[in-house]
């Protein structure tokens, strides 16, 4: 697929097993399937009516890295102003022409079919060269985004230390291309499920469905009733 802050909370890091399975998947869909096969092999999942969400937890079980950055509005955006609504976190490349665009269409579309019950949907970027007002709008329009979609963005320190906490590779290579210079972003296609207490409650490795978003959020969501 296809980049100064108060000091943030610690948190223990991801597991070594969930942190190497995200490595790899990194980049191709070949490596996200093979992700998607080593996860079932080595991580703990609780019981799910969507058998292909990589990994799930019960509540409370793993609470979501906090993270501090704007929107595109330049409006603070963090993980505790989401509180009280369930949310999708996603890691996406606003110039990406392949992959990135499919991930943001099925995560629209499960925000279509959840209705007045859908996540809010918060999308870091790994491309902070590209975090442009122009390509902001045009993903919204070209992509079709849900309603309410917002771009978490920053400098590529803040950038780079959200994608840590959440155990997204992300390689950049650059090259000059007559002159030029070319970047070119790999990274982990990952969305997590967060519940309202801000709580992980689902890992997606692209690529994943519309189904599967929206059974895993059903259930989330039973559940916590």
């Amino acid at each position: 697929m296809s980049a100064n802050q108060p000091a943030l909370a610690e948190r223990r890091p991801p597991s070594h097993r969930l942190r190497w399975i995200l490595w790899g998947a990194a980049g191709l869909v070949v490596a996200a399937v093979l992700a998607f096969v080593l996860v079932n092999a080595f991580v703990p999942s609780s019981s799910s009516s969507s058998p292909d969400v990589t990994a799930t937890w019960p509540a409370g079980a793993r609470p979501a890295p906090v993270f501090a950055l704007h929107d595109e509005h330049g409006n603070p955006l963090t993980l505790q102003s989401l509180r009280g609504r369930p949310a999708i976190v996603t890691f996406i490349d606003p110039l990406c022409r392949d992959f990135c665009p499919r991930e943001a269409s099925v995560l629209s579309e499960a925000a279509a079919a959840l209705g007045k019950d859908a996540p809010a949907i918060v999308s870091v970027s790994v491309n902070p060269w590209a975090d442009t007002p122009a390509n902001f709008r045009a993903d919204a329009g070209h992509w079709r985004l849900a309603p309410g979609w917002r771009w978490g963005v920053g400098s590529y320190g803040e950038l780079a230390d959200v994608w840590k906490r959440y155990a997204v590779a992300v390689r950049v290579t650059e090259k000059k291309i007559a002159g030029v210079k070319v970047r070119n972003i790999v990274h982990t296609g990952a969305a997590y499920l967060i519940d309202a207490k801000g709580n992980e409650r689902a890992l997606f490795l692209y690529p994943f469905t519309t189904d599967q978003v929206v059974s895993a959020t059903k259930d989330m969501l039973s559940s916590s009733a």
